[in-house]
């Protein structure tokens, strides 16, 4: 038998858990970015106002960011976390499959709240479980691993609904069906490839022990998170950027259809990149590379305020927003698993993610009322301080 601390010896961070979770992210944000990028087209077809989208998405975050913090309050307690996962994952899959079914708008918003609140149940579970089949070692590859996958099937769902409906010329409801397959495989995919290790459960505490418990370094961690998601905008906004600067150019159409082509070479490099992120966080300060990936947000804001926002200039935006986005969300992953116990990690995953959403609501109607009222260099300049700030506080966490 090899020595317990040879190469052969180690366990390995590609093992059945972590490739069963990457899958199932994979084909769970396959299926439901089939949806996503179908669903405003089809509340057109019934003729509502542009509202009724903005309620769609905020009821359907808010549920699934209530979803995450209890979810993660309890799992920690609880002996067996699997089947957590897989309900939430299956309700996911159920609620986007239910959008067929819908025949006015608010039938899709109940789908969407649906499957938003399994999503949101799962979140922690999954985060705490991958955790649990690495080591501390490795866990920068582990959720950079996941990551990568999740991206990926960013990509591939709305390719998949431009043949779908575009190409093969199938109805809004069989596209909606449609998404039952990806769905459905990510849900086997948990079932037959995610082994739950036995683990010792914590007593039960109220929600306000639970976070008193929490370490200061994970609570101070978590201030630079607030402060820098409170500026994270949603990168649709940077296809509006795109779409606006270049109409003049390349006219509307053009300039549309350039918008979305920038916004693939976004996901393509938050996908090559979350691996490398990840890689890197198990051989340098994770610490510091949170930092410097807050610090490119800092500079990519900047540079839309200070730069002539011409096509390859806001190629080089397009790119570093993929790049600091990898970063961020393998590093705030790896860094948590690596802050709290491993007992409390599902609390911990659940506030952080839980605060991760808030921010994005916040950021993205701030952002886009201070560019509606005071221009773009108003809008991004407020993101590049809370961006610098963020990385500063993030420092201090070594502390």
């Amino acid at each position: 038998m090899p020595p317990e601390n040879s190469p052969s010896a180690r366990p390995r961070w590609l093992n059945s858990t972590v490739l069963g979770i990457g899958l199932a992210s994979l084909f769970s944000d396959w299926s439901h970015e089939i949806a996503t990028a179908t669903m405003p087209a089809f509340l057109a077809t019934m003729g509502v106002a542009a509202a009724w989208i903005g309620l769609i998405e905020g009821v359907s975050d808010g549920l699934s960011s209530f979803a995450k913090l209890a979810s993660g309050h309890w799992t920690d307690r609880l002996a067996r976390r699997k089947p957590i996962m897989v309900a939430g994952y299956l309700v996911t899959a159920l609620g986007t499959a239910g959008f067929g079914l819908a025949t006015a708008a608010w039938h899709v918003l109940l789908a969407r709240a649906t499957a938003w609140l399994g999503r949101g149940a799962r979140t922690p579970v999954r985060k705490a479980m991958l955790a649990a089949a690495v080591t501390p070692e490795t866990y920068g590859r582990a959720f950079g691993f996941e990551r990568m996958m999740d991206t990926l099937g960013a990509v591939i769902g709305p390719a998949t609904a431009f043949l779908l409906l575009g190409v093969l010329g199938l109805g809004y409801p069989a596209v909606f069906l449609w998404t039952l397959m990806p769905g459905l495989v990510a849900v086997g995919c948990l079932v037959f490839l995610v082994k739950e290790r036995a683990r010792t459960t914590v007593a039960r505490v109220s929600f306000r022990d639970g976070l008193r418990q929490l370490p200061p370094r994970y609570r101070r961690f978590l201030v630079a998170v607030g402060i820098f998601g409170a500026g994270d905008f949603a990168h649709t906004l940077l296809i509006l950027l795109a779409t606006q600067k270049l109409t003049p150019q390349l006219g509307p159409l053009g300039a549309g259809s350039a918008a979305v082509g920038l916004y693939v070479a976004h996901n393509v490099f938050y996908a090559g990149f979350a691996f490398l992120a990840g890689w890197l966080a198990d051989r340098v300060n994770k610490v510091r590379l949170l930092a410097v990936g807050y610090g490119l947000a800092a500079v990519m804001a900047l540079g839309i305020i200070v730069l002539p926002l011409g096509l390859w200039t806001l190629a080089a935006v397009f790119v570093a927003g993929g790049i600091y986005v990898a970063i961020e969300e393998t590093l705030e992953d790896s860094l948590c698993a690596e802050l709290v116990p491993t007992e409390q990690h599902g609390m911990a995953f659940g506030v952080l993610a839980t605060v991760n959403g808030v921010g994005d609501f916040l950021s993205s109607v701030i952002v886009g009322a201070l560019w509606s009222a005071c221009g773009v260099a108003t809008a991004f300049g407020y993101s590049a301080v809370l961006f610098a700030v963020g990385s500063f506080l993030v420092l201090r966490v070594s502390k």
